[in-house]
C-alpha cells in the first residue's frame, strides 16, 4: 500500500482528499504547511506527496526544494496559481505534475496513479500492473492468468 502525504493549509482540501485517497486503498499522512511536510518526510516512508505552493511558515516550493536535497519521490503540486511561469517553476523544481484549483478528483486520483506507474520500482513485490476480479487474476507484466491461487 502506498503511503501520500497530503500538505495544504484547507483543511477542506485535505480532508477531502484523505477520503478519496482512503477509499482507493492509500495511506494518509497529512500536514499544513511545509515545515510540517519536512518532519513528516523524516518520521514516515512517504511514496507520493501532493503539495500545495500558498502555505504559512514554509511554501509549497521551498518545501520542495528542501525535500529534494534528501527524497526523490514524486510530487504533485496543488495550486491556484494558474500562471504558466508559476507551473513552469513548480516543473523546474522538481515537480512531476502540476494541477491548479479548483480541481476534479479524479482527475487528481488519474495523475496520482500515472505518477505512481510511471515512478514506482517493482521490489520483489510482484507485478505493478494487474487486474483483479474476485479469484482472478491477469498479470500484465508477467503474462500470467491466476485463478484461485494457480
Amino acid at each position: 500500500m502506498e503511503t501520500i502525504l497530503v500538505v495544504d493549509d484547507n483543511r477542506e482540501i485535505v480532508d477531502s482528499l484523505g477520503k478519496l485517497l482512503a477509499i482507493e486503498g492509500y495511506e494518509i499522512l497529512t500536514a499544513c504547511d511545509g515545515m510540517e511536510a519536512l518532519d513528516k518526510m523524516e518520521s514516515a516512508k512517504v511514496d507520493l506527496i501532493l503539495l500545495d505552493v500558498m502555505m504559512p511558515r514554509l511554501n509549497g516550493l521551498s518545501a520542495l526544494m528542501k525535500i529534494r536535497e534528501k527524497h526523490n519521490i514524486p510530487a504533485i503540486i496543488l495550486s491556484a496559481k494558474t500562471e504558466e511561469s508559476d507551473k513552469v517553476s513548480g516543473l523546474s523544481l522538481g515537480a512531476d505534475d502540476y494541477i491548479t484549483k479548483p480541481f476534479d478528483m479524479k482527475e487528481v486520483l488519474a495523475r496520482i496513479e500515472a505518477v505512481l506507474r510511471r515512478t514506482s520500482k517493482d521490489e520483489g513485490k510482484g507485478s505493478k500492473r494487474r487486474l483483479v476480479f474476485d479469484k482472478l487474476i491477469i498479470d500484465l507484466d508477467a503474462f500470467e492468468l491466476i485463478v484461485d491461487g494457480n
